[in-house]
């Protein structure tokens, strides 16, 4: 049986591909293999980005296998399922490539990604209460970040679809292409990404995971009180000498990363 997970290293960025037929479902087992791919890409000073997207041109991921069985105390590996819904201490960037389908758990992924770029025939949905289950937490408050609170609310309780013309006004993708285009337009999108100071990035991210949910004093607070050690070191890191520099010299900058 082919690798579930295939990975691909191009440049500074990792490419993992969810190749599992028919619906890209994901077991126990092929959950571990992603926890394992997005282990090397954070573990890994030398990539910056992550690219993650399903094999096909149909379907991102249908979520769970729901032909395996499921229990409570399943070990979906390190970073939770697909490897990503709780790996909260990520301070590198994934962009979710949505090739099609998005649904369920694979949803809830693509909601643990920091950007997606969709197919524009992907559309996307949380079957779950339709099916007697339930979407995991960490998603529902992903899912109300993201999207109007009427609108969320539909899609947890009916199932609601929601294709990428809405998406795209909701705020929910960054970008719609045609589907031959997406991975140009995703790698693009990490080379746009790449071409900033990767500790201001660190720094960047920090921040929306800490702050950007919160009242601007409570921000304020956190921040003086010495709560986002990544914004420290990046502003007194060489790359932020760096920048300005280059920026006088009207040149490219070239960031160390330190």
């Amino acid at each position: 049986m082919p690798d579930p997970v295939r990975l691909e290293r191009r440049g500074q960025v990792l490419e993992i591909t969810l190749d599992r037929p028919k619906a890209n479902a994901i077991d126990a087992k092929t959950s571990r293999a992603m926890g394992e791919a997005f282990d090397s890409f954070q573990n890994d000073p030398d990539l910056r980005v992550a690219i993650l997207t399903g094999a096909g041109e149909r379907i991102f991921s249908a979520g769970w296998d729901l032909n395996t069985a499921e229990d409570e105390d399943q070990d979906y590996g390190s970073g939770g399922f697909g490897g990503l819904m709780n790996r909260f201490d990520l301070d590198k960037p994934v962009i979710a490539a949505v090739n099609g389908a998005c649904a369920a758990g694979g949803f809830e992924i693509a909601l643990a990604a920091d950007l997606m770029v969709a197919a524009d025939h992907a559309f996307f949905f949380l079957s779950e209460a339709t099916l007697g289950l339930t979407v995991g937490a960490v998603s529902v408050a992903r899912l109300f970040e993201r999207v109007p609170h009427q609108t969320a609310v539909d899609m947890l309780y009916t199932g609601r679809r929601i294709n990428t013309e809405a998406a795209l006004r909701l705020g929910l993708v960054a970008e719609v292409v045609p589907k031959e285009e997406l991975m140009d337009a995703s790698r693009s999108l990490a080379e746009r990404i790449i071409a900033s100071a990767p500790l201001s990035v660190a720094a960047m991210k920090e921040m929306i995971t800490k702050v950007s949910a919160l009242p601007v004093a409570e921000a304020d607070r956190i921040a003086r009180s010495g709560g986002l050690p990544a914004q420290k070191r990046a502003g007194s890191s060489e790359d932020a000498k760096e920048g300005p520099r280059a920026f006088n010299e009207k040149r490219a900058p070239v960031w160390k990363g330190r």
